[in-house]
Order: structure tokens, then C-alpha cells, then sequence
């Protein structure tokens, strides 16, 4: 089973969303490298269920628990390891859905493959599977904050047909965490509250698009053809729980202009990175990335599990109406944004450490 990503800064997830916990194991990490612990903490405070009205009512502190591979707030070269105790269970809400597959969700998919799957909750496939990434992600965020001042910022930028407009050259972490939706357009993010308050109220859900800019890039990372950043961006990106789309620069906008309008030319500057006028590519080209800002998009769906009756089947293959119960978020991306911010980071740790070891030696 696909639990670890990652080729040097190696990332390996466990646990199921009603299981006794659920963590993460990190290989590769420098040795020596001095960790914010609560960093750590505040990573997952901003992930974790029941923070405000439109989350999923679960009650659960999330505190991360250090295993191995950190001594005085020092990383020892070793695997670090990461657990987070599972504490609001409550299988009994599954009960009756044991042998349902729910629309959209992995119930059909895992059962398919497997012949089995987590009686409750969503197993592997839940959205709990990330607090490991989110752990995990804090690390390589503090690594790459150290070593290149690296900054990484995600925010909402659409809740169903609700667009926010963001100046992602001023945009500040005060300002997305400034409300409850994590938009830091202030007017917009009323806007979406009351959207996303409204769809629950109905027994729906609602998706949404997620942007995000990384600040102080190194030049070079990302190898030619298989290995180019944007596509191991892409994989772990549409690696989350309900992602459906992934776009970096220009994205699918570009596809509609001409390469005069498309292409960014390059200026005179700094000559351990390429300077351009615009950045179209969003701060990758040929798959390596140039020194500008990189600017990606991530689209999520609607959260699969709603309070309207819904026609599916059973393990069985019978028809059945079934009414779901559980305590789901009404609409996933306020808590996506450090799930995004993670896995941005988590590749470009790794890439980071790949491109150290086998840069020129002239």
C-alpha cells in the first residue's frame, strides 16, 4: 500500500481515522537541525477538527507526541517518529454502514481492491491520515526556512462559485489566519462563511479551490523528465483526500493566450537565479525551478459524506438508501490550507536535499 513519499526527505504515514492513532515516520532529515516543537504543535492546531462553526464537530487536541530522531529540540540524523492518539472515537456512527459503500467515498474502491475495508470511518483513505503529513511538513518547512528562508503560504481562494482576488505579493500569514475560513480577502471571506453555513444547514457540502505561493525558491530544484518539481508537486498535492485538480503558473488560464502574451522574458538581475518580467511559469521551467515565487492551485470537491439521502449499494451489490451519519465537515478547505502548505513543503525538502547532493562541482 502507497503509505511513503518522498526520496530523500522520506515520509511514511500509519493509522486509521478510528484507530488507536495515527502518525508519521521521517527519514532523511539533516542531522543537528534545531526544531521549533511547538511549530509542530501549531501545524496541527490549524489542521485539527472542531476549531470553529463550519468544521466537522469532532473533538480532538491532536497533540503530537515525539518518538525518536529529536533530543534537546535537535534533530539526531535518525528516523523521526510522530504519533497523534485518536482520542473522539466513534465507530458505533459506521455501524450501520459496515458493508455500504458510500458514493464518492474509497468504501467501493477499497473493497474492490482488497475484499475489505475499515469498518468505520474512512480508514486510510479518511482525511485524519493527514496529520502525518502535517507533522511532517512542519519539519520541512523549519528546514527549509533555515537553510533558505523559504516561505510557504496557502489560503481559500474560492468556496463554490465564491472568488476571492489576492495579492499573493503582500499576502501575509496574519491575513489568512485572520478568519475562519483561512481567505485573506476579509469582505470575501464573510461571503464564504455564510455560503458554506448556508450548504450545511441544507444537509450539503461544497468544494472549492485553494492557491498558494512559495517565497525565496531556490534556483535548480527539480530534475528533467520524470522527476520535474511541478510533477512531483502535482502527485503529492492530488495525493490528499479529495483533491481533483492541480494547476501551477499560469495553469489552464494560459491555455487560452498566445506564446507572445504566454512567455516570460527574462531580466537582467541575480546570476544564481533567472529574474522575469512576469511569471506565467510560475516559478518553474523545464521542470526546475528558477528563483521566482512558485504559484500553484489546488481544487478540492465537495465533502463526499452529506445529511441527504443518497442511492448506493452494499458489498452485496442490493440497492439502498442510505442516510448518512458522522460528523463531517460541510466543506473541507479552511482545513486543507496546512495540508497543502505540507506536502509543498515536504517535496521541496526533498528536492532540496537531492539537488545538495548531486549539484555541479564547477
Amino acid at each position: 500500500m502507497g503509505s511513503s513519499f518522498g526520496d530523500l526527505f522520506r515520509v511514511s504515514t500509519f493509522g486509521e481515522s478510528h484507530g488507536g492513532s495515527v502518525g508519521v515516520i521521517v527519514e532523511g532529515c539533516p542531522p543537528r537541525l534545531e526544531i521549533d516543537l511547538e511549530k509542530i504543535q501549531e501545524e496541527l492546531d490549524r489542521r485539527r477538527p472542531g476549531q470553529s462553526k463550519i468544521t466537522t464537530p469532532r473533538k480532538e487536541l491532536d497533540q503530537v507526541e515525539i518518538l525518536s530522531g529529536i533530543a534537546n529540540r535537535e534533530t539526531l540524523g535518525t528516523p523521526i517518529a510522530m504519533i497523534v492518539r485518536n482520542r473522539d472515537q466513534r465507530p458505533s456512527d459506521y455501524k450501520e454502514m459496515k458493508n455500504i459503500f458510500r458514493p464518492s467515498h474509497a468504501d467501493g474502491t477499497y473493497h474492490l481492491k482488497y475484499g475489505i475495508q475499515a469498518p468505520s470511518g474512512g480508514g486510510r483513505a479518511s482525511a485524519r491520515e493527514t496529520i502525518g503529513r502535517v507533522a511532517a511538513g512542519a519539519i520541512a518547512k523549519q528546514l527549509l526556512q533555515k537553510v533558505q528562508n523559504t516561505q510557504i503560504l496557502a489560503w481559500v481562494k474560492r468556496i463554490h462559485n465564491i472568488e476571492a482576488e489576492i495579492d499573493i505579493n503582500t499576502i501575509g500569514f496574519a491575513d489568512i489566519g485572520s478568519n475562519i475560513v483561512r481567505c485573506p480577502n476579509q469582505d470575501v471571506a464573510k461571503l464564504m462563511i455564510q455560503r458554506i453555513e448556508e450548504i450545511s444547514r441544507d444537509g450539503d457540502s461544497c468544494g472549492g479551490l485553494i492557491e498558494c505561493v512559495v517565497r525565496n525558491v531556490p534556483a535548480g530544484l527539480g530534475m528533467p523528465v520524470f522527476d520535474k518539481l511541478e510533477a512531483d508537486l502535482s502527485k503529492a498535492l492530488m495525493s490528499l483526500p479529495a483533491t481533483k485538480g492541480f494547476e501551477v503558473g499560469s495553469g489552464f488560464r494560459g491555455t487560452f493566450l498566445k506564446g507572445s502574451e504566454h512567455n516570460d522574458a527574462f531580466i537582467a538581475g541575480d546570476k544564481n537565479r533567472l529574474r522575469t518580467a512576469t511569471n506565467n511559469s510560475g516559478g518553474i521551467q523545464g521542470g526546475i525551478s528558477n528563483g521566482e515565487p512558485i504559484i500553484l492551485r489546488v481544487g478540492f470537491k465537495p465533502t463526499a459524506t452529506i445529511r441527504k439521502d443518497q442511492q448506493t449499494i452494499d458489498s452485496e451489490g442490493k440497492q439502498i438508501t442510505l442516510a448518512s451519519k458522522g460528523r463531517h465537515d460541510p466543506c473541507v478547505l479552511p482545513r486543507a490550507v496546512p495540508m497543502v502548505e505540507a506536502m509543498v513543503s515536504i517535496v521541496l525538502a526533498d528536492h532540496l536535499l537531492r539537488q545538495r547532493g548531486q549539484c555541479s562541482l564547477w
